[in-house]
């Protein structure tokens, strides 16, 4: 017998037991399948399945399509089909794979409650493969309402793994993409109010990546972003400063840097908002205090606004001329946080040291005392402040149109 003849008898016994098999039967012929065939170029597996392999992914993909309700063997389809899919010169199985559907049930399959992470998973890495294979199969993937159902499972995923390679896919569905770049976009600023921080961190990282590729910022990122920064994980903190830097770059700027100001001063009904919110999320855990988050984003607003003026004495100009002196003492006064206080100061030092209208504005609100003692240990100055001090802070009224450095 020749070695085609051998490949072909083999193939037919595969399928007919397949044909005949039980669940249980069949997912043996797949674990068989993986182990032996992992990283096989196309032209091998047809030579291994005597040219009959697309017999075998038909199988495979109609079988998935009947049992990925109820989870039958799900992980193991998903890694067999990837081994057609990715194979080396493997084009005519990934068409043969996505003419019956494949990319449909691979979207149902992260969309679906029920379905295991480790499925999803799999699932996302099938995705990914046929995405990296090209445009057009990028835009098949978003014209199939792929963009969302990545992003919602990217926030609903209760494993990192899951939630990396739905990240990884819509960086992918963003880069060569020119038709639904700003979709994929959209859908990654969509994710930025998520009550999961990983997704929060994801999204931020991918965003900073795809902002480059769309060149024009969305005054709609605004606003989620600047309320990032009301987040106690120092993770999305860090990467929401750091994407509000660059974006210092575009059509946004000026929208930012008032949103920035305004959030060294909460209104008493954000404070009320924020807390009821901080309540609502605690009320498993009564006896956990958290600092109030419009107190945690005045803090971090002032830590950034100090992160920017070092950036670019441009922009501290036209911070200054938001009354942005005004509202950084304000949030040095705010005894009820100690970051507040903290961060504004440091910031304030800068300036002082950097302005010398700011800093006779500054000596002459605080009075003499006040000011040797700022002056002396900034970060530090909320051990020492007294009450009246602290007032004398909350209610200065200090106001610097412009200013010029004196370096």
């Amino acid at each position: 017998m020749s070695q085609s003849q051998a490949a072909l008898s083999k193939i037919q016994t595969i399928l007919s037991v397949w044909d005949q098999g039980s669940p249980s039967s069949r997912n043996e012929i797949l674990l068989n399948f993986l182990n032996n065939n992992k990283g096989k170029t196309a032209p091998e597996l047809d030579q291994e399945y005597g040219l009959a392999a697309s017999l075998f992914l038909s199988r495979i993909s109609a079988w998935l399509r009947l049992t990925y309700l109820v989870g039958t063997c799900v992980g193991t389809q998903l890694k067999a089909l990837n081994i057609f899919v990715s194979a080396t010169s493997g084009h005519e199985f990934m068409e043969e794979f996505i003419e019956v559907g494949g990319i449909l049930t691979l979207l149902e399959i992260i969309s679906l409650k029920q379905s295991k992470e480790t499925d999803k998973g799999e699932a996302l890495k099938l995705l990914a493969v046929i995405a990296g294979s090209g445009r057009h199969h990028k835009e098949i993937i978003c014209e199939s309402f792929g963009i969302r159902a990545i992003a919602e499972c990217l926030a609903r995923a209760k494993s990192e793994d899951t939630q990396d390679n739905a990240r990884i896919l819509l960086q992918l569905l963003a880069q060569g993409n020119p038709k639904y770049e700003v979709q994929v976009y959209k859908g990654l600023i969509a994710l930025l109010p998520s009550t999961s921080p990983k997704a929060q961190q994801m999204a931020l990282q991918t965003l900073r990546i795809v902002q480059v590729i769309v060149k024009s910022a969305n005054p709609s990122l605004v606003e989620p972003l600047i309320n990032l920064l009301s987040t106690v994980h120092l993770e999305v903190q860090y990467e929401a400063i750091e994407f509000i830097r660059e974006l210092m770059n575009y059509e946004v700027q000026d929208q930012l840097l008032e949103s920035l100001v305004r959030s060294l001063r909460p209104t008493r009904e954000e404070i009320i908002a924020k807390n009821k919110q901080l309540a609502d999320a605690l009320s498993d855990a009564p006896d956990f205090k958290a600092p109030l988050p419009a107190f945690v984003k005045q803090a971090s607003s002032a830590k950034t606004i100090g992160i920017l003026c070092r950036d670019s004495s441009d922009l501290a100009e036209k911070l200054l001329r938001l009354r942005m002196v005004h509202h950084v003492m304000y949030a040095m006064g705010n005894t009820d946080f100690a970051d507040s206080q903290r961060q504004s100061s440091l910031t304030l030092e800068y300036l002082v040291r950097i302005f010398p209208s700011v800093n006779e504005a500054v000596k002459q609100a605080m009075g003499e005392e006040l000011y040797e003692l700022f002056m002396e240990n900034p970060e530090n100055l909320y051990i020492k402040l007294n009450a009246v001090q602290a007032d004398v802070l909350v209610s200065n009224k200090v106001n610097i149109p412009a200013a010029s450095s004196g370096t």
